[in-house]
């Protein structure tokens, strides 16, 4: 990496770096106007700030009173702009009705519109409530422009040079007080992630980590095998920077400078200058997973982890429609209008952010729920603000895995968010000596990664080091990849959402540095190499296998025999990429049905997927298997003898 590609790179201190956009310098949030109680519960305006505008609102009506067309849905809220009196255009006396235009329904079933004009923070709140005065409508809040955090970027220190691992990812190593180099002295390393000796248990092999974000771009240490199976979510033209509306396919990044027309006008202000573009999706994405024991630059987390790169996130930021729809189709769930997911991932990464506060019922929260029960591990940055993450979004969505940043001395880093919503630290810079508030920056401040040198469009591929909680993420996000992979290798079942975040707090190492009470950060920092330790070691999330037989890919087990009432169990283990499961029994006499559930041990009551005819000719066809352990039940509706069980996919492409 040369000095001048690194000076064009490398920006100034506290410059921010895309999706979690932090808002420091942001005007305080709006007071509620006086609303019923009931109304309240219903829509969330916590987001809202005295200066802003809006123009698109996200409206959940109950569930059996959804509106049969968008045609009604808009009278609907074309009549609650009209009670108010709003016109199409402010401080005039022009008498034309506020259009209103219907965007689109979200997977999670919500429905997008937007007005013909920005609504002031005190406009927009009197239109909220009067559609909240609907008893049919469940929920309302304005569709938020959501951003990368604000990450900081390492200003004109020594750039890194081969060995790059060696001498600057402190980061991956263990937090035991060993020293890393830094300018012409030492520092030790008590803030590290212990991602080193987590590689003598797994790499990640096997496991798909979305990263919904930026998008990515190419790089010589990265596999961008997948970037063309991602997607990019982003419907405003504006925002995607394409010439019309719509999503296309790929995860692509194509910039997200602000530096120019239209955006220089669109999107930014004091509180948010105009930059050139970010790449943060690249060097998150390297964080996770950037290849490793390849002679080439750095380390990833989880190095054989496969990136499925999702762009939410463009010009000015990105809706919290796109992101909710984008959080869906990652896990596997399907949004109208674009392809199912090819590649469901286990372990979705969102490092982006923004102010308001999260409920069940918000768009990220119900799109998080989703993911939780596909299977879905949701590892989202506390926020870069130095406040409380309870208010913040997806930081204080329930569901979400919200994780603080550490520097290396395990201090708490001055602009992490923090809280008791937070439930774990790791890794993401502290920038200063001694992970101080101020003073001269030091590249053993930083977290260094895969970039590029583009201002605009990509050019070269590149490394930078920037600080956040935007990094501090993606550290946990390969944690949750490694400690999945382990389970896997071990024929174990995949771990759930839940159990993956009690080992990780269970494992988690207590900061060097004690954090102030009042400024919480979770249950220590990540800890990569005990997480898959205790993975590997629970019968939690992947169920007891117990007496359960392993089934080879096509193999049968013959010559089963047993009694009425008798049960007995089976398990495969199905590769990521895997097509055409079928799980089958047949031959022999007698009679018994089948049952089978991914991830622990089925039953006659409690089961994905089951097969109950008359005799033993019994099978269950899952066409898009999710990596993990199927489990097979077969239960003796009669006596039986001279059975076979079997299983078999079709292998994912080498």
């Amino acid at each position: 990496m040369s000095s001048g590609s690194r000076a064009r790179w490398l920006w100034a201190a506290l410059a921010v770096a895309a999706p979690w956009l932090s808002q420091a310098t942001a005007p305080a949030a709006t007071p509620a106007m006086s609303v019923s109680t009931l109304q309240a519960r219903r829509l969330n305006g916590s987001g809202m700030h005295a200066e802003a505008g809006y123009d698109r609102f996200i409206v959940r009506y109950r569930s059996g009173t959804v509106p049969a067309t968008s045609t009604v849905v808009v009278q609907k809220i074309s009549a609650a702009a009209a009670r108010l009196g709003l016109h199409a255009a402010s401080g005039t006396k022009s008498t034309a009705a506020l259009g209103v235009t219907y965007v689109r329904r979200l997977a999670t079933g919500g429905h997008v519109l937007r007005v013909s004009r920005k609504l002031s923070a005190s406009e927009a709140t009197a239109l909220m409530q009067q559609i909240a005065a609907d008893p049919a409508v469940l929920h309302v809040a304005p569709d938020y422009l959501r951003h990368a955090v604000k990450d900081i970027r390492a200003s004109d220190v020594t750039a890194p040079d081969d060995p790059y691992f060696a001498q600057y990812q402190w980061h991956m190593r263990a937090p035991d007080g060993h020293a890393e180099p830094e300018g012409d002295s030492t520092v030790n390393d008590y803030g590290g992630a212990d991602a080193a000796e987590a590689w003598t248990l797994a790499d990640g092999n096997g496991i798909t980590v979305a990263v919904i974000d930026t998008g990515i771009t190419q790089h010589p240490d990265l596999d961008t095998s997948l970037a063309d199976d991602g997607y990019d979510f982003i419907t405003d033209h504006v925002i995607s920077g394409r010439d019309t509306d719509g999503r296309v396919p790929g995860g692509w990044d194509t910039g997200d400078w602000t530096n120019q027309d239209p955006w220089l006008s669109e999107c930014t202000s004091s509180s948010n200058p105009p930059e050139a573009s970010s790449w943060h999706g690249t060097h998150v994405a390297g964080t996770i997973a950037e290849l490793t024991n390849n002679n080439t630059g750095m380390a990833g987390v989880a190095g054989k982890a496969r990136i499925l790169p999702i762009r939410a996130l463009g010009h000015c930021g990105g809706y919290d429609s796109d992101i909710s729809d984008a959080i869906v189709w990652a896990a596997g769930g399907h949004v109208d209008g674009v392809p199912d997911n090819p590649h469901p991932a286990q372990v979705i990464n969102l490092s982006l952010g923004g102010a308001g506060s999260c409920s069940a019922d918000d768009p990220e929260g119900e799109a998080i729920a989703e993911a939780n029960q596909l299977g879905a591990t949701v590892v989202v940055a506390a926020g870069n603000d130095g406040a409380d993450a309870a208010g913040y979004t997806p930081a204080s969505c329930p569901g979400a895995i919200a994780v603080a940043s550490v520097g290396i001395t395990s201090r708490k880093a001055f602009y992490s968010n923090y809280g008791t919503r937070v439930d774990i630290a790791a890794p993401g810079g502290g920038i200063y000596a001694d992970d101080a508030s101020s003073g001269s920056q030091t590249y053993t401040g930083f977290v260094w990664s895969t970039v590029n040198d583009g201002a605009t469009v990509p050019t070269d591929p590149d490394y930078a080091g920037y600080a956040g909680t935007s990094q501090a993420t993606p550290h946990v996000t390969g944690t949750v990849a490694l400690m999945q992979s382990a389970r896997l290798a071990a024929g174990l079942g995949l771990l759930s959402p839940a159990d993956v975040l009690a080992d990780l707090t269970a494992t988690a190492h207590a900061p060097n540095v004690a954090p102030d009470a009042a400024y919480p950060i979770g249950a220590g920092i990540v800890d990569a190499y005990a997480a898959v330790q205790k993975a590997v070691g629970d019968d939690n999330g992947g169920g007891d296998d117990g007496d359960a037989t392993r089934l080879g890919n096509g193999d049968a087990q013959a010559g089963i025999s047993g009694h009425a009432g008798d049960a007995l169990f089976y398990r495969i283990v199905v590769p990521e990429g895997a097509r055409a499961l079928v799980l089958r029994t047949f031959g022999g006499s007698g009679d018994v049905s089948l049952y089978a559930r991914q991830g622990s041990e089925p039953s006659d009551t409690d089961y994905d997927a089951a097969s109950a005819r008359a005799g033993n000719n019994e099978s269950v066809s899952i066409a898009r298997p999710v990596a993990g352990t199927y489990y097979l039940e077969v239960l003796g509706v009669k006596d039986f003898a001279g059975l076979s069980v079997q299983a078999s996919f079709i292998a994912p492409a080498q």
